[in-house]
């Protein structure tokens, strides 16, 4: 069996605001996205906007025990909710299956300079790393940051409550979670599900984590694709959901399908040069693409992949629009994709666009291509 998927509600919040119409203005602009570049400085962050919580998250008591990164997920699968016109149907949501794609919580930041201290002296640096560990961090803690506490909130503020799954790590988290997502509704093992995911960049503690690799864009902010050699990326504070279901589900309840998911295709490539191009190529055509007006890139901006990235896609796609995703929210890592997918559903659902593919190529690993096309 293989049912088309529709996307039926759309939540999203990043820098350029939330909702559908501010991020559809802010992709078709060519301003500079909102960045910080002092509180972290000198590694610019994209921050989220201001949010009235209450709109979504309506305890007070629930919005302090959340931490940044959930707040803003709840808060956009409730948008996400409210579009797909279910926020008030308990029944549906009790049914509703979920999947999450996100990173870990924060961390004990006192701890965690105090081991990054001690290591810089350490006589042997592995058994001193291991004993602090076991000795400094409270379970506690480690519990706090478990990246499946936003489907369990999720599931405790707005009543969400079949099953539910989380992928966690880089962009192909994300991918992955639309894969599956997807595949699922398509076989007919269930009829409509919500995913996407969340990340907090303005945290000192992923600051650290990705500068250790090389990986972030230091000082101004520069669109992705003009990043050149020095390279790497600016994360943003963002979050995107979206219901996806069956046609024929949709059509029973009488939802608006704003556009159809197909086929995503995924890979993971040894990363050597050429490679990236190879397999972004095999995945164009293993989703279907056959001539997209739009095309949503979630590359990064490190080097040498987000060059080898934009050769590709525009061998792939001479004459589609080209937009780097950086360059409207910036970069959310497990989120991309959902984000990316997301603004292509809307872009069809706006009539602009008849065929959009969306692409997440990780930093580090993982590839993925997605198409989107009218319902």
């Amino acid at each position: 069996m293989s049912r088309p998927v529709v996307v039926t509600g759309l939540g999203l919040v990043s820098c350029a605001g939330e909702g559908v119409d501010a991020h559809l203005a802010a992709l078709a602009g060519e301003a500079a996205p909102r960045t910080d570049s002092e509180t972290f400085a000198p590694y610019p962050v994209h921050p989220a906007p201001a949010i009235a919580w209450d709109g979504q998250i309506p305890k007070r008591s629930d919005q302090r025990q959340m931490e940044a990164w959930q707040r803003l997920g709840v808060y956009a699968a409730g948008l996400a909710l409210d579009a797909a016109g279910v926020k008030d149907e308990a029944a549906f949501k009790q049914a509703l299956h979920l999947v999450v794609a996100a990173g870990g919580g924060e961390r004990d930041y006192a701890a965690d300079g105090a081991i990054l201290t001690g290591l810089r002296d350490a006589a042997d640096p592995g058994a001193y790393l291991n004993e602090r560990l076991q000795n400094d961090l409270r379970p506690t803690l480690f519990l706090a940051q478990l990246s499946n506490l936003l489907a369990g909130n999720i599931a405790i503020v707005h009543g969400v409550t079949g099953a539910s799954r989380t992928f966690m790590g880089e962009e192909s988290a994300g991918v992955d979670a639309l894969r599956i997502a997807q595949a699922r509704v398509a076989s007919g093992q269930i009829d409509a599900i919500l995913v996407g995911g969340s990340y907090s960049a303005e945290r000192p503690d992923v600051l650290v984590i990705h500068e250790m690799g090389g990986y972030l864009a230091r000082d101004a902010y520069r669109p992705v694709f003009a990043r050149g050699e020095a390279g790497g990326f600016i994360l943003g504070s963002c979050a995107a959901f979206l219901m996806l279901e069956s046609a024929a589900h949709a059509a029973a309840r009488g939802a608006r399908a704003l556009a159809r998911l197909e086929t995503v295709a995924s890979d993971r490539t040894r990363r050597t040069p050429g490679s990236v191009a190879d397999s972004l190529e095999a995945l164009w055509r293993q989703a279907g693409l056959s001539g997209p007006d739009h095309v949503l890139s979630g590359a990064t901006g490190v080097a040498p992949i987000t060059a080898e990235e934009h050769a590709a896609l525009a061998r792939l796609a001479p004459g589609a629009r080209l937009r780097a995703l950086g360059d409207v929210i910036g970069h959310g890592l497990e989120v991309a994709a959902p984000f990316g997918t997301a603004l292509g559903a809307a872009l069809v659902a706006g009539g602009s666009a008849r065929e959009v593919a969306v692409t997440a190529v990780g930093h580090r690993r993982g590839e993925g291509v997605l198409r989107l096309v009218p319902a």
